[in-house]
Formats: structure tokens, sequence, C-alpha cells
């Protein structure tokens, strides 16, 4: 099943997506819910980002040419993690499918894509094991992780670097039925395709963050985990279009502009 959240009569309302068409329901996929007799055209809606997350991990350093890529940036030996850990982001950075990233004017030209898998949680869950994990997930979407490097590299925190106003698109919605070791990610500039690999080819995959996760915290329904990314990434300018496609659930594309511009 695939779950869109729209804008219908100016409000956040959840829909069944099926083709081109959209159902809207009373509730949400996270409690209970029933279809309504109203039907959309998917193209003459306006899509929102899948869920706000009551909170919202990340996962870093999870693909290991990505890794080889950050250390061979900054001259030191690649250091692979040898645990899974996670990462915070913040919901103000959050923009749906369509929706414009905005450079800030003072950002330097190392403004970056991070195509990567998002995985959605469906239920309460603390102390997952490997054999439940998964029970715990409702879906996946697609995020697109946008970091300034100069930034990253020179604050003391990633406030601005990863959590400036619009730097995480996410969308363009939430597909239930995935089977991990067949998706393939793609990013592609302009129509340009940068990088295909292969997504389930994590560090650490889902089933070793949500189990780690849990045995500290706990997880609620909407909390969203975003899982990294692989390889090198290529600057985004005023002007450029960014698509992040997952196979299976579908492609998250937005355009970029910088202020002043």
């Amino acid at each position: 099943m695939r779950w869109a959240r729209i804008d219908h009569d100016h409000t956040p309302t959840y829909a069944i997506v099926e083709g081109d068409t959209l159902i809207p329901v009373r509730g949400s996929p996270f409690a209970t819910w029933e279809r309504t007799a109203t039907r959309l055209n998917l193209a003459d809606v306006k899509l929102l980002v899948p869920v706000v997350p009551p909170t919202f991990y990340a996962c870093g350093m999870n693909y290991a040419e990505h890794v080889r890529a950050v250390a061979a940036r900054i001259g030191q030996p690649p250091n692979l993690p040898e645990r899974p850990e996670i990462g915070y982001r913040a919901n103000n950075a959050l923009i749906a499918q369509g929706e414009t990233i905005v450079i800030p004017a003072d950002a330097t030209d190392k403004v970056q894509y991070e195509g990567e898998l998002v995985a959605v949680i469906g239920r309460t869950a603390k102390h997952l094991t490997r054999e439940n994990a998964l029970d715990a997930v409702l879906g996946y979407t697609i995020g697109n992780d946008v970091s300034e490097r100069s930034w990253q590299k020179s604050d003391r925190t990633m406030y601005r670097s990863k959590n400036t106003d619009t730097f995480k698109p996410m969308g363009p919605w939430i597909e239930t039925e995935v089977k991990l070791d067949d998706l393939v990610t793609k990013v592609r500039l302009n129509g340009r395709e940068i990088i295909s690999f292969p997504t389930n080819h994590m560090v650490f995959g889902v089933v070793d963050y949500l189990v780690a996760m849990t045995k500290y915290v706990t997880l609620h329904p909407g909390d969203v985990v975003w899982m990294g990314t692989e390889g090198e990434c290529a600057n985004m300018k005023h002007g450029d279009v960014c698509e992040v496609e997952i196979s299976g659930i579908g492609v998250l594309r937005n355009p970029v502009v910088r202020e002043g511009m």
C-alpha cells in the first residue's frame, strides 16, 4: 500500500495512492482509518511531507564508499563504524516533493545532496529483536539529506550544515510493500544520473539500527530513520533540479535556488 499526505481542502489529510488516483481517508496509517468516497487526480493535488515525525533520526557514515570518499576529501584514513550510531535532524528543515531547496546567500558552493532510504516507524517499540524489528516499520519513503560541507567541517554542531530550512526534502509518499534487497537508489542532477547503488548495501541495515536504538530509546508511530547515503556527492547550484529515485518507492524531485539570485 502507498500512503500520501496531501493538502485536501486546506487540511493535511492522508490518502491511499492507487496509480494516478488518490483516495482520502478518515484517520491515518498510524492509527485507525477508513476510505472516503472521494477520488482525486494525483496530478492535481499538493503533496505534503508524508509524515511530520515526533523524532527525526539519521544514520551517518552507513555506506562504505561514502566513508572512503569523505576520508579522502579530508585527508584521513577511512574509519568504518563498528556499531550502529544514530544522530538527529530537525523538522524545520523538512520540505515535500516539488518544494524548493533554498541555499542561504552566505553558503559556499559545497552544498550537496545525499539520497537516502527513510524507514517510517508504525508502532511504539522498545527492545526490538532481529526477529521482530521490521514489524515496527510501517513503510519506507525517500530523503535528500542536503548538506553544506564547509559548515559541516567548521561548526561544532550541524545545526546549519544539515538543518537549515529546506535542507531535508522527504517524500513523495510511504510505500509499505518493500523488499529491501531489491531496492536501487539513483540520484540525478538536471536529468543526468550521478550515482546508482544497491540501497540495502549498508554497513548496518535497518534491523541493526532498530535493534540497537530501541535498547535505549522508545520509537513512536511516525518517527523516521534516515539510513545514510553511498559514494561521493556532487555540488548543487542555483537552477539545478535534484531527483532521488528508489526503485519500488518513487522519485523525490526538488528544484534548487540560492537566496538573492
